[in-house]
């Protein structure tokens, strides 16, 4: 598996590395980022680098990826999209996301999160796509309703931050709701 760049409209979905650490760490220095990421907000840019190799370990280990969102007209670096606990061979992935508040309700995680979709299920061929939420976090529930995710439930006092147990939601989509999803979406012309 090598590392594939994706491309949409507005965005450049790119392998993450060193020289985005500061770009990174203005990302995930903001509480109103990291209180749904399941993550305390980072304190130096050396966490950002050392996040960084995480990725580069997932992804050399078969077990995650996850691009930078880059604007195409601009270069900026807004966010990033990811895959983790990644099994090619159980056909199964989970998807995290987060973007700049800047950038917040422009449509840029719906566009980055349609196309990692699509290659994990048209390229990668997998079966299921997890996502978990904070119960709070309506924007991301809302975004994954979207795109046909299905809530399986919740896992109680699943996530700690900030010196709290929060409650998780647990999504999935499978290949044949995205199939479903993509064609009622040509149909429509809905676009995101």
């Amino acid at each position: 598996m090598w590392f594939k760049e994706l491309e949409t409209e507005r965005l450049h979905l790119i392998e993450i590395g060193h020289h985005h650490a500061e770009s990174l760490f203005e990302i995930l220095s903001k509480d109103e980022v990291t209180k749904y990421d399941g993550i305390e907000s980072l304190t130096l840019v050396e966490d950002a680098r050392r996040l960084i190799d995480s990725f580069k370990s997932a992804y050399i280990n078969k077990r995650g990826m996850r691009w930078g969102v880059i604007l195409k007209d601009s270069g900026k670096f807004i966010g990033t999209v990811g895959l983790h606990q990644l099994s090619l061979a159980n056909k199964r992935t989970e998807i995290g996301y987060e973007i700049h508040p800047e950038y917040w309700r422009n449509h840029f995680t719906s566009e980055a999160v349609n196309e990692v979709l699509r290659y994990c299920f048209e390229e990668l061929r997998l079966n299921r796509i997890a996502a978990l939420t904070f119960k709070d976090n309506i924007a991301s529930r809302n975004l994954l309703k979207k795109f046909g995710f299905k809530e399986e439930g919740s896992l109680r006092s699943y996530l700690f931050l900030r010196d709290q147990s929060h409650d998780a939601l647990v999504f999935s989509l499978l290949s044949t709701e995205y199939c479903q999803f993509r064609h009622q979406s040509v149909q429509g012309s809905n676009r995101f």
